[in-house]
């Protein structure tokens, strides 16, 4: 059977990625690369979308951007100089291609397209309003509430449509919408979501990393602000505010996990912060040990920082092959046993005798931490310390990234005493909550007033979680979205 690599079951799923381009000959190509650059926030699937002043053309497939928007036939059917493409793993609504975006629909105002990335909190209940008025949904995804929200809106004109129907949704949302007006980008008024601005040339690009802005030669010019609306039409941006002022709080798991190294959030090198992150947990959970080992890929720096700091030797304990995708065929339990060792293999000559310090960026369900650990304990390591460069996720997120219900976190479940004897190791210790923001260069956490979404740690969620409320376990929240769906 066709399933999640063992290694890959147990982290936070990276969301969705968004990128568009305004005032380019040929932008689905630019969109094309940009969503590779893109493609760890979601690879489940792909989209873009296109308009070439007179209309819209899109294509959307399961799978990676290679091999989808690699061919020649596909790229000429998507003309245009404004264009928006979408990498997507999916937080609600089912796998399937009715749900892969940009979503597409006709209004009496024109076409209109839209690429988003977040989740909104109260989209079943808004579904359900509108379903009962008589609108049709050609999704499960909450993203296609927005469209029902502006095709349904009083007002006259599209943008004051859009607004009000931005001021009906709660959660959170960074949105590229392609009118045949001209390219809208936009934030929820917390932040929550990341989005940039660059230019190439006289080309307006938006992305949700800046990596993105690197790898198609564009510029960074500045992040779109939380509430902020960016329009651009005809080569002009101008930039609206419709939003009452309120303290940003965005992800902070941006900084821990989602975005690429080589990015930058917040004007912070998100690899620095990484490295922080470790040096302040080598300082908060020292070990007496021979070896820092990182769990490949997204515990490297963090181990870079966390060696640095306690002077144990730095090595590449774990080999991770990158030759094995996110699937791979395992026709029995003993041929998935193996299969582990397919995607990460302990350096055996490295590690025989030695004591070794784990370092990973997360412990969600802990399957991952115990198949590790035993690695290593099967490789010969004479002690296994285990150090995590986040605090422990002991709630679920509502804002677009895809975490277990709040039972099936394993710090929700055991203290830490409980998780190291579940996962096997000599030792486990986390980053505190106030080292985690002393990594990001703020004295502690501020309990009255974080700066940022921390709510997978600490349960101080942001918003209103209108459906969560109502319907009260992730599971009701399932079958509700199927019936309504």
């Amino acid at each position: 059977m066709l399933t999640t690599h063992p290694f890959d079951d147990d982290h936070l799923r990276e969301e969705c990625g968004i990128f568009g381009v305004s005032g380019a000959e040929g932008a689905a190509a630019l969109v094309a690369l940009g969503l590779h650059a893109l493609q760890h926030r979601g690879q489940e699937a792909a989209g873009i979308s296109t308009f070439d002043g007179t209309q819209f053309h899109t294509h959307r497939a399961m799978g990676h951007v290679a091999g989808n928007f690699d061919r020649d036939e596909i790229m000429r059917a998507l003309p245009g100089n404004v264009a928006a493409g979408h990498v997507r793993y999916s937080t609600t609504g089912e796998t399937a291609l009715r749900n892969v975006q940009p979503l597409y629909a006709d209004l009496a105002s024109g076409g209109f397209a839209v690429a988003h990335n977040g989740n909104i909190s109260n989209a079943l209940r808004l579904k359900r309003d509108l379903v009962r008025s008589g609108s049709i949904f050609q999704s499960t995804s909450d993203t296609e509430v927005i469209i029902h929200l502006v095709a349904t809106s009083s007002y006259r004109s599209l943008l004051d449509k859009f607004i009000d129907a931005l001021k009906r949704i709660e959660g959170a949302y960074s949105l590229i919408c392609m009118t045949p007006e001209g390219m809208i980008a936009c934030r929820d008024p917390l932040g929550i979501r990341p989005l940039v601005m660059g230019r190439l040339g006289e080309t307006v690009i938006f992305a949700s990393e800046t990596v993105a802005l690197d790898v198609v030669g564009a510029e960074f010019e500045r992040a779109v602000d939380p509430g902020e609306l960016v329009i651009v039409q005809d080569g002009k941006v101008r930039s609206i505010r419709p939003f009452k002022p309120v303290p940003p709080r965005p992800c902070i798991f941006e900084h821990v996990y989602f975005s690429r190294p080589d990015s930058i959030v917040d004007d912070q090198s998100i690899y620095s912060v990484r490295k922080n992150i470790g040096a302040q947990l080598a300082i908060e959970a020292p070990v007496d040990a021979d070896l820092v080992i990182p769990v490949p890929d997204s515990g490297v720096p963090a181990a870079i920082g966390y060696a640095q700091q306690s002077g144990i030797p730095f090595e590449l304990g774990i080999i991770r092959s990158h030759y094995v995708g996110r699937t791979f065929i395992q026709p029995g339990d003993k041929v998935r046993h193996l299969g582990v060792k397919l995607k990460h293999n302990a350096n055996r000559a490295l590690i025989q005798g030695k004591r070794v310090v784990l370092i990973d960026d997360s412990i969600v369900r802990g399957t991952t931490s115990l198949k590790i650990v035993q690695m290593m304990r099967e490789a010969g390591a004479a002690e296994v310390h285990m150090r995590i460069a986040s605090p422990p996720t002991r709630h679920s997120c509502f804002y677009g990234v895809d975490t277990p219900e709040r039972a099936k976190l394993l710090a929700a479940k055991m203290d830490v005493g409980g998780m190291t004897d579940f996962i096997h190791a000599d030792s486990l210790a986390f980053v505190s909550i106030d080292g985690l923001y002393k990594a990001l260069g703020e004295a502690k956490r501020a309990d009255i007033r974080p700066s940022h979404c921390d709510a997978c740690f600490t349960g101080d969620y942001p918003t209103s979680l209108t459906d969560q409320d109502e319907l009260g376990t992730v599971e009701q929240f399932s079958m509700l979205e199927e019936r309504v769906g």
